[in-house]
């Protein structure tokens, strides 16, 4: 069996969710196996796993799982498969429940995957090194691995199937170390791993009383929010917001760069961006040169103008 853990929010499966089961429904037809997808206390229809090759979801639901422990996800997680490969994606939430299945069943662990796999025998698969700068080849003949695919990396492909949802008698354990105190979330609507555009502001913006604009053009394109570290670390934004080295890896389709000058610690949280959009006054700002596209002006007076184009663009768009 090929198993693909499956995120969600609220009960709702996380944009990620249709990408993992895809890769694992390439690995399953290569080695002609099938795909289980275990997801837990999800609301939505399985539907769209079956769209794209979950033969069975395995939906645990319990009350005493509402509250995420890698720990205890792992120990249940490790209950129900019986396969070589386990696929997860590579956010906060899968990275910090692998490495406790890497350890109980001795596993080959490869991370950070951006592409499908090149062979099976041995397996060998690409795989980002040095915060994205990089791009190395591994290869293993150890029969079990474990393997974290980016975000926004292999792409997707329908392979509908004709599947079933299985809701699994499980043992929870009791003896986890973990305790969740308090639960912070962003201010925005949109989750900022899954959303497809985000608009970032850094300290050019001056001060938090001037975030409206921020607000105004994610507002219009339907966009996440987020920051730098030092924005967040002068409390002008929530550290859920904080996107970098030290915070949040995104890679949506587009990422618009507000007064960020593009310190090597942010670039490493968004480089995986398919296209970057650079606002900044300095010319010489270092995001420049990762930037698909640029605009050397005044964020006060350049953010603004875009949104209002913007707006009247989708207004006459819906007319």
């Amino acid at each position: 069996m090929i198993y693909a853990y499956i995120e969600n929010l609220n009960g709702k499966y996380k944009n990620s969710s249709i990408e993992i089961v895809s890769y694992a429904k390439n690995i399953a037809d290569a080695q002609g196996d099938s795909v289980i997808a275990i997801t837990f206390n999800a609301e939505d229809s399985p539907e769209i796993l079956y769209k794209y090759g979950a033969d069975n979801v395995y939906n645990i639901k319990n009350e005493a799982l509402k509250n995420f422990d890698p720990k205890v996800y792992a120990s249940l997680i490790s209950q129900l498969i019986e396969g070589n490969y386990i696929i997860f994606s590579h956010s906060d939430e899968s990275t910090s429940i692998a490495p406790f299945l890497v350890k109980e069943k001795e596993a080959v662990y490869i991370t950070n995957v951006v592409s499908q796999p090149l062979s099976f025998s041995p397996f060998k698969v690409k795989r980002n090194i040095f915060s994205g700068k990089g791009i190395a080849v591994v290869e293993t003949s150890n029969p079990f691995l474990i393997i974290t695919v980016a975000l926004n990396s292999t792409g997707v492909k329908e392979n509908p199937v004709s599947g079933r949802e299985i809701n699994p008698l499980i043992t929870i354990p009791d003896d986890s170390p973990y305790k969740v105190e308090s639960i912070e979330e962003s201010d925005s609507k949109i989750d900022l791993k899954e959303a497809k555009i985000v608009v970032s502001g850094g300290r050019g913006m001056k001060g938090p009383e001037n975030w409206g604009i921020i607000e105004d053009l994610a507002q219009v394109l339907n966009a996440a929010e987020a920051c730098t570290k030092p924005v967040s670390d002068m409390g002008w934004r929530p550290h859920s917001e904080h996107v970098g080295q030290t915070g949040k890896n995104i890679a949506p389709k587009l990422y618009i760069a507000i007064g960020i000058s593009g310190a090597i610690q942010h670039l490493a949280g968004v480089n995986g961006s398919k296209t970057i959009l650079v606002i900044n006054n300095d010319p010489e700002a270092p995001f420049f040169k990762s930037a698909d596209y640029g605009v050397v002006g005044d964020l006060f007076e350049v953010v603004p103008k875009l949104t209002e184009k913007l707006k009247s663009f989708i207004n006459n768009k819906k007319i």
